[in-house]
């Protein structure tokens, strides 16, 4: 169980432990090209083994991005449904991937509006990666953040609690295996959390960028990192209480 940034200041790195990301744009790149919604979807693929691998070599310890919210079954069924094929597919084309590179996957959201072909090669993909030991790659689909606190506060009561204290809840929510992102990225020139890790984003550093999801790559995640390496992470202290190496003047 990892501590909450408004309970206790949690050690800050040079380099994000946590990066949450909101993959926005992949329709908006393809419909410039003239091409279906769904080829930005699929060219959108290469740019999560791109931040993957760049994840990998900054130290990054846990990535976790979004890639279907609760609200995204709005969108047009035939773009649903390729979305939902082509999760399936990558869940069983990378899997070696993810192996050879020590990755662990994990998949947040509610799973019942998922046929059971999904569900059992999500639910396969995790065990196959699940003694792996380096980074921790959290995929959240048919997720809301709103929907995480409600299934934690529900569960609580299901036990029979009479009150709920934030570190109960905490313990309950979809990433309780994880520290709370350090940095979050939405691409797409959009600048909103779109009701994404509402609980955990308490104290991330939050960074937008106009870039297209597909055109998002290793340098672009750099470029992300070096604007947190930027940031003074005060948690509610003042500059004068930070450490010298911490203070940003």
């Amino acid at each position: 169980m990892f501590g909450s940034s408004t309970q206790v200041v949690p050690e800050v790195r040079p380099v994000p432990r946590h990066i949450a990301i909101i993959m926005d744009g992949n329709g908006r790149w393809a419909k410039r090209r003239f091409l279906p919604r769904v080829a930005g979807h699929k060219r959108g693929l290469d740019s999560v083994r791109e931040v993957i691998g760049a994840c990998r070599r900054l130290g990054v310890e846990y990535l976790t991005l979004f890639a279907f919210s609760t609200e995204n079954w709005r969108r047009p069924a035939e773009e649903v449904s390729f979305l939902m094929d082509l999760f399936m597919r990558a869940l069983e084309h990378e899997i070696e991937r993810l192996n050879a590179n020590n990755i662990r996957l994990k998949v947040i959201g509610s799973r019942e509006r998922f046929g059971a072909s999904l569900s059992e090669r999500i639910a396969d993909a995790e065990r196959r990666t699940a003694t792996n030991s380096g980074l921790v790659l959290t995929i959240a689909a048919d997720y809301g953040g709103r929907w995480d606190v409600l299934q934690g506060v529900n569960a609580l009561i299901a036990e029979g609690a009479t009150a709920i204290t934030e570190e109960a809840l905490a313990e309950r929510l979809s990433m309780r295996y994880a520290p709370e992102p350090d940095l979050f990225i939405r691409t797409g020139g959009e600048q909103r959390i779109s009701n994404f890790l509402l609980w955990q984003l308490a104290y991330s550093e939050l960074y937008f960028t106009d870039k297209l999801w597909p055109d998002f790559d290793g340098v672009a995640l750099e470029e992300a990192v070096g604007s947190y390496q930027g940031r003074e992470r005060r948690f509610g202290r003042t500059s004068e209480q930070l450490p010298e190496a911490l203070r940003r003047d």
